[in-house]
């Protein structure tokens, strides 16, 4: 079934009237405010520090670092367009991998001594550039993301897995070629991997860095410990083992640093994992187990609260205050994740209107802070809005449903995004991102991933042709 384009709504009344259409609950004004004194300009207090507006810049991987876990200049650049962006909290950058075996792909970012002054220079470069745009970076807040992929680790080869699990699934087992318990993470290799997450903490300190996001989503090893009901021993089974994980990097960090602080970006829903149908329009995976879907309810295609909101009880518990909200992930259900109209080369079509599920995440955000008022909630899941993404961001937060709005594709090809809307520049139509997934098609064919049919760097790179070659097409 084909859904009409955000593109096509060319007013207010149009695209509002689409909305009533769908059912969509979606605050969305009419009109968006700019200057010093508009309500997205406003800042952000959270311990002790003013973060000077509502945008977020969330995690951006670009596989595009050397195969010892470096940045190369293609990282330098996308980092540097952040700091050019004018927003004011900078969600980690990009996942880093806290040691060899967790990296998603051979040319993700690594954290350790080796490297560490090239992960630093990686931020100098953002805060340069951002001083030298907007004349201070005093109230410019930058983490770094620490990650181990899982399921998901490819370190060596980007087309050969090396899976290693901590909760059994039927339906991605088989995907990964995962036959028996040999891929499970043993409690002693957890213990040591806390161990590697606390000292990448003290590294990130040391760098610079004002927080560290400890990663638990989209499907990598802190988000599958969150469903772990049937793993043994004392990660899995009840809430209180399936956290201990992050408690016990929480707590190491705070005796290894001194002032760092820590956020969670996690996928407070999840649905089963999902595959192409006939027609290529995904459905769910007849092998699914919805209690495996953290945040998920007993069909598996539908949200339950209870336990995300009792993680984040347990976040505020930790003194952790920044909270980033997604859902699902990439490699199963992208469709609630990261709505697109055109679904990448190894993905499905949309199952249903891709703003059914820029809502989704958005309602289920305003959920919880509804019931954590305290927390300081960054959302995702915007860019699929386009020209659009403005009018629901001051919704959002005039409405008091998240505090801040993270931006991820867009800024790969319109980094300028919250600069221009902040200061009432007319959104130029050749940058903003369509959502074409070549993003993530590239370096799922083993390219590093940009916008290539919109920035014009990646679109006179000779992977270009390569491509359009992998791309499918509708």
């Amino acid at each position: 079934m084909a859904y009409p384009r955000v593109a096509s709504f060319k007013t207010h009344a149009e695209f509002a009237r689409h909305l009533r259409e769908l059912r969509i609950d979606l605050p969305c004004d009419e009109s968006v405010d700019s200057g010093p004194d508009s309500l997205l300009a406003q800042s952000i207090d959270v311990h002790d520090f003013s973060i000077g507006n509502r945008f977020c810049i969330l995690p951006m991987e670009g596989w595009d670092g050397t195969p010892d876990g470096k940045p190369t200049e293609l990282t330098r650049r996308r980092w540097r367009n952040f700091g050019r962006s004018g927003a004011k909290l900078m969600w980690g950058g990009e996942a880093v991998a806290v040691r060899q075996d967790g990296r998603a792909n051979p040319n993700q970012l690594l954290i350790n001594d080796a490297n560490l002054s090239e992960i630093e220079s990686l931020r100098t470069e953002l805060v340069t550039v951002h001083e030298a745009d907007f004349s201070t970076s005093d109230d410019l807040l930058v983490g770094l993301q620490l990650t181990h992929s899982g399921r998901f680790a490819r370190p060596n080869r980007r087309d050969q897995g090396e899976p290693r699990t901590v909760q059994r699934n039927p339906s991605l087992d088989a995907r990964l070629g995962i036959t028996d318990d040999s891929a499970m993470f043993s409690d002693d290799e957890l213990s040591r991997l806390i161990d590697d997450f606390v000292k990448a903490a003290c590294l990130a300190e040391r760098a610079g860095f004002r927080f560290v996001d400890v990663k638990h989503c989209h499907g990598y090893l802190g988000h599958e410990l969150l469903s772990g009901v049937d793993r043994p021993g004392r990660f899995g089974g009840s809430f209180e083992n399936r956290t201990r994980f992050l408690r016990e990097i929480v707590e190491g960090i705070r005796g290894c640093t001194s002032a760092l602080q820590i956020g969670v970006r996690v996928s407070v829903f999840d649905f089963l994992p999902y595959r192409a149908g006939d027609d290529r329009v995904g459905l769910p995976d007849e092998h699914g187990d919805p209690r495996l879907a953290f945040g998920g309810d007993e069909t598996g295609d539908g949200i339950d609260l209870d336990e995300p909101s009792k993680f984040l009880s347990l976040l505020e518990s930790l003194g952790i205050r920044l909270v980033c909200t997604t859902a699902g992930s990439p490699y199963y259900n992208p469709h609630i994740q990261r709505p697109a109209y055109f679904p990448p080369s190894d993905g499905y079509r949309p199952p249903e209107d891709p703003l059914v599920g820029v809502a989704r995440q958005i309602q289920a955000t305003a959920e919880l802070k509804r019931q954590h008022p305290e927390m300081v909630f960054v959302g995702s899941g915007y860019t699929y809005l386009q020209e659009w993404l403005p009018h629901v961001a001051q919704g959002v937060v005039r409405s008091g449903w998240a505090d801040s709005v993270g931006l991820g594709r867009m800024v790969l090809s319109y980094p300028e995004l919250p600069a221009d809307v902040l200061a009432g520049r007319e959104m130029p139509r050749r940058k903003v991102c369509r959502t074409f997934s070549a993003c993530t098609t590239a370096p799922r064919n083993g390219m590093v991933s940009g916008c290539y049919p919109l920035d014009p760097l990646y679109k006179s790179r000779a992977e270009r042709e390569q491509l359009k070659n992998a791309k499918q097409t509708d």
